[in-house]
């Protein structure tokens, strides 16, 4: 006798374990405390697909063919439902307004107890506008749930200059549009951006400095984000001067509302912290000049524009 509760104990014990994956996986709570979570990160869950004006329904009535068939939602939001009339459902997510049509054909008294169900098979406003400075800019249709890099990827993925800075504007709130910093790690803030149908993804251009002149290697230097460079780090970035460049005659130009402007650039100064560094704006020019070069202070601002025509790869000009 008490081998025999012994072994219906143990089979007991031995269910509930076997049991535990079963319910972390319908999403039982198993025990991990709420503060374990990534602080900053958002998990990426999909977001319900709602009903609009234009999308084609396919309306299911057990039992019932008579009642069954396609629906396509009109302007006004509404759906013509075989004897229970015009319904709206604009709005509603499929699961919402299969629920409602049966509230419907009960209280209508067509049906006792009514079992429907409803799945949106064409959406209207299904695309979603990528821009920016992608490969491939356009819309791109969203079919079922989808993250803000899987669009970006979708349009062949960020060009050269793309910035940091992603604006992401929902059909349903246009007035607040959301900035989110591309990041591709995972369980990035990006990775969890959910987008919806309708939506507009357009991707920032990053700033850009350029460097010419009798230096080691010329050419334009990209400014990600809100992050500035100094006129010595851009320099750096070329590598540094050449021994032949007048580097205490370097030039800073900076285009204004009222044109180009020339700012004196004394390069030794500056390294030596005699001079403040300058921080540069998105277009600017630092000009090396070389030191064989005669009367280069007459023509400094043409030659430097001139120099930087081969660097038109960021259209910045």
């Amino acid at each position: 006798m008490r081998s025999t509760s012994l072994r219906i104990v143990m089979m007991m014990v031995l269910g509930a374990a076997l049991a535990l994956p079963a319910l972390s996986q319908t999403g039982i709570a198993t025990g991990v405390p709420a503060s374990t979570a990534q602080p900053g990160v958002l998990t990426a869950t999909a977001h319900a697909l709602r009903i609009s004006s234009g999308d084609l329904l396919e309306l299911g009535v057990f039992d019932t063919p008579e009642l069954t068939g396609k629906l396509r939602v009109s302007e006004a939001g509404d759906i013509s439902i075989p004897i229970a009339g015009a319904m709206h459902v604009s709005g509603m997510t499929a699961e919402e307004a299969a629920a409602a049509i049966e509230r419907r054909l009960r209280s209508s008294d067509i049906l006792k107890n009514p079992h429907v169900s409803v799945f949106i098979s064409e959406y209207a406003t299904q695309g979603v506008t990528v821009t920016g400075e992608v490969r491939n800019p356009g819309i791109y249709p969203l079919l079922g749930g989808h993250g803000l890099l899987d669009l970006i990827s979708a349009a062949g993925g960020v060009s050269a200059n793309a910035g940091k800075a992603v604006t992401l504007t929902h059909k349903d709130d246009p007035d607040h549009p959301e900035i989110v910093l591309l990041d591709t790690k995972p369980g990035s803030i990006a990775a969890g951006v959910d987008i919806r149908p309708g939506d507009s993804i357009s991707v920032s251009r990053s700033g850009v400095v350029y460097v010419v002149g009798d230096v080691t290697k010329a050419g334009g230097f990209l400014i990600e984000g809100n992050e500035r460079l100094t006129a010595m780090q851009a320099l750096a970035l070329a590598q540094g001067p050449n021994k032949t460049a007048a580097e205490n005659k370097s030039r800073l130009l900076r285009k204004t509302t009222s044109g180009r402007v020339e700012i004196p650039l004394p390069v030794k100064q500056i390294v030596k912290g005699k001079v403040v560094d300058p921080l540069l704006e998105d277009g600017d020019i630092l000009f090396v000049p070389s030191s064989a070069i005669k009367n280069w202070e007459n023509k400094s601002v043409d030659a430097a524009v001139a120099l930087t025509t081969g660097l038109v790869i960021y259209g910045r000009l």
